[in-house]
């Protein structure tokens, strides 16, 4: 009996251990940050601006790991299979986390409406329409819609799925079917700029951001802006909707994620860290400085539903522009 007694103490005791360390706050060890391109781009360093606060907030160091490929999809996939438990999370944008799924979801070892979750908008970033001054006439979208029924045109993009490969395709078919020439780059959008800088390429899209050192020198030129009114740094440049394209607003926002799996506690948590930060004097200045607008969100039900209109939105775009991949 004093055996079996002792067997039950141990058992109790190892019992309590592991309640105890089941019970630990969130969180307590290092979270992970996958972002789907290399380092430098827009998303990337979203991401690492929201890590340094993170740090701060939840007193956990925060790792951004950066995993590019397969138009986000090795990242998608790796996210999803990893451990629920709010240690793996993922920064990704309108071309990884919302094109990608609509047009490449097939391809994907993953269910993503059904695998993964949205934790938090993060930014909005408007994104200009832009052409190079090399060897290319026309100086006004207006004048590029005439060009373009007359010429071709070569348009570049981070590839396939791609929102620079998507806004361009919906653009031709509302302007009137053009025919355009896609070139993809797997470098992504500094290979893009120096081709549109050098007139290689003749038009693409990119944050208001990023451009702005080549507009200034003038190789390239922004011929218009999806937002819903000019922006006060660029008040020339005209926007899509005063331009004819009434409700198409493409922009490169991010957003974070996490496995389906993860409790809603924990991605409340996260949740409120992310937004949070997004308050904070730090992240308002890069907003501005990035021409990024802050995110208006109460709940994760506001990121989750806000989502499902984004992608609803562009399956229909998608679909009346008539793109498609090949399976």
């Amino acid at each position: 009996m004093k055996a079996f007694g002792r067997t039950m103490a141990l058992a109790l005791g190892l019992a309590l251990i592991a309640v105890g360390a089941h019970a630990q706050p969130y969180p307590n060890k290092p979270i992970r940050i996958l972002v789907p391109y290399a380092p430098g781009g827009l998303t990337d360093v979203v991401a690492r601006h929201y890590a340094d606060h993170l740090r701060k907030s939840l007193g956990q160091n925060i790792l951004v790991e950066n995993k590019p490929g397969a138009s986000g999809i090795r990242a998608l996939e790796e996210l999803a299979h990893s451990k629920p438990d709010g240690y793996t999370i993922m920064v990704g944008n309108i071309s990884t986390n919302c094109l990608t799924p609509v047009l490449l979801g097939k391809k994907m070892r993953i269910d993503y409406e059904r695998d993964i979750q949205p934790i938090a908008l993060l930014a909005d970033a408007p994104v200009f329409f832009i052409s190079t001054t090399t060897n290319f006439p026309p100086k006004t979208f207006q004048e590029f819609i005439e060009y373009a029924k007359q010429n071709e045109v070569r348009y570049g993009s981070a590839g396939i799925g791609a929102y620079q490969h998507v806004n361009t395709e919906i653009l031709a078919k509302r302007a009137g079917g053009l025919k355009l020439l896609h070139i993809p780059f797997k470098d992504g959008g500094s290979g893009i700029l120096r081709d549109v800088a050098g007139g290689d390429t003749h038009v693409t899209w990119f944050n208001v951001t990023n451009p702005v050192g080549m507009i200034k020198a003038g190789r390239v030129r922004p011929l218009a802006i999806a937002s819903p009114q000019r922006v006060a740094a660029w008040p020339d440049v005209p926007t899509l909707d005063e331009l004819g394209f009434k409700g198409f607003r493409p922009s490169q926002w991010s957003a974070a994620f996490a496995p389906a799996g993860v409790p809603r506690e924990i991605v409340e948590v996260l949740h409120k860290a992310f937004v949070a930060a997004a308050k904070t004097p730090e992240m308002l200045a890069v907003f501005e400085k990035g021409g990024m607008v802050a995110p208006e969100q109460n709940s994760v039900n506001d990121a989750a539903t806000w989502l499902k209109a984004q992608m609803d939105t562009w399956r229909r775009d998608i679909a009346d522009a008539g793109i498609k991949v090949e399976e």
